[in-house]
C-alpha cells in the first residue's frame, strides 16, 4: 500500500491502526536508528512498522516511503512521550486495549508457529484429495430454470409446459433470477453447488425432462429443466493442492485449538 499522505489527527490514527496490524517477527540484531525525547527507536521497530504500511518487505521501501514512515513514527514517540501519556497509559481502557492487542500480536506468533512447525505432508494431501474425490458427485448436469415469487406461479408455468410452451421463452418472460433474460440457462453444474432441494429435484429428472411440481428453495419457488448430464471431471491433484494443503493445516490447527479448550476445561 502506497504512505498515506493525510496529515493531523487522521494520520495519527492511521499510524496507529498500521501498528496494531503488525504481527511479531524474527528480526536480526536491531541497532538505534533515531531517539524522540530520550527514547530509542530500533531498527526492528522501523522495519516492522514499514512492513505493515507498504506491504512488503523493507528493504524493498523506496526513500520517500522510508522517509514517510519514520515521520510517521516520529509523531506516535512525541505524543507518547508527552507528559499526559503517562497518566492516560494508566487509564483502565487504555490498559485493557494495550493488553489486548500484545495478546492477539503473541496469539499471532504462536498461530504462525504452529503451521510453520505443522505443515501437510504430501501423503496428508493425497489422501485428503482421494477423501474428497470418493464424496464429489459422479454427475454434472446442464439444466435451466425458473425463479418466480409464488408456488401458484410456478404451477401455472408447469403447466403451460405440458401444453408445449418453450422452457426458455417463459423464463425469460416470467424468471425473476438473473438468469431469465438468457433463458434461465444455468450451464453446467455440480450438485454440490446448489441449494440441496434445487440439486434434487435435477437429480430425481431425466435429461430432457422438466419438473413437475414447484420446487420451492431459500429463493422462491422453481420450475427446472435439465437439459443434459455428464460424468463429473474431478480436478488434479496439482490443481487443488494449495487448497488442500491449507484445509489440512488449518484442521490440524483447530485440533490444537479444541486440545487447549478441553485442558483449560478440564483445570476447571
Amino acid at each position: 500500500m502506497a504512505i498515506s499522505t493525510c496529515s493531523g489527527r487522521s494520520a495519527v490514527i492511521t499510524a496507529f491502526a498500521a501498528i496494531v496490524a503488525i504481527t511479531l517477527t524474527s528480526t536480526a540484531a536491531a541497532e538505534t536508528v533515531t531517539t524522540v525525547n530520550g527514547v530509542d527507536i530500533d531498527s526492528s521497530i522501523v522495519d516492522m512498522y514499514l512492513e505493515s504500511r507498504i506491504q512488503k518487505p523493507a528493504e524493498q521501501a523506496t526513500p520517500a516511503e522510508r522517509d514517510a514512515v519514520m515521520q510517521e513514527l516520529t509523531d506516535i514517540y512525541l505524543l507518547t512521550t508527552q507528559p499526559a501519556a503517562a497518566a492516560l497509559g494508566n487509564d483502565p481502557k487504555i490498559k485493557a486495549q494495550i493488553e489486548l492487542q500484545s495478546r492477539a500480536a503473541i496469539a499471532q506468533a504462536v498461530a504462525t508457529e504452529f503451521f510453520s512447525k505443522n505443515p501437510a505432508t504430501d501423503i496428508e494431501i493425497l489422501a485428503e484429495y482421494e477423501t474428497q474425490m470418493e464424496a464429489a458427485p459422479s454427475l454434472q448436469f446442464k439444466a435451466r430454470h425458473i425463479l418466480v415469487e409464488t408456488q401458484s406461479a410456478a404451477a401455472d408455468l408447469i403447466a403451460q409446459l405440458n401444453d408445449g410452451a418453450d422452457f426458455a421463452e417463459l423464463a425469460k418472460e416470467h424468471s425473476t433470477g438473473p438468469t431469465g433474460p438468457n433463458g434461465g440457462d444455468l450451464g453446467w453444474f455440480s450438485p454440490d453447488q446448489m441449494v440441496r432441494e434445487f440439486s434434487d429435484a435435477v437429480g430425481a429428472l431425466d435429461d430432457g425432462a422438466h419438473t413437475t411440481e414447484p420446487v420451492q428453495t431459500q429463493f422462491g419457488w422453481h420450475v427446472i429443466l435439465r437439459e443434459d448430464s455428464r460424468a463429473n471431471q474431478p480436478p488434479t491433484l496439482e490443481s487443488v493442492r494449495d487448497a488442500l494443503k491449507q484445509r489440512i493445516e488449518q484442521t490440524k490447527f483447530q485440533a490444537y485449538l479444541e486440545k487447549l479448550r478441553a485442558d483449560h476445561a478440564d483445570k476447571g
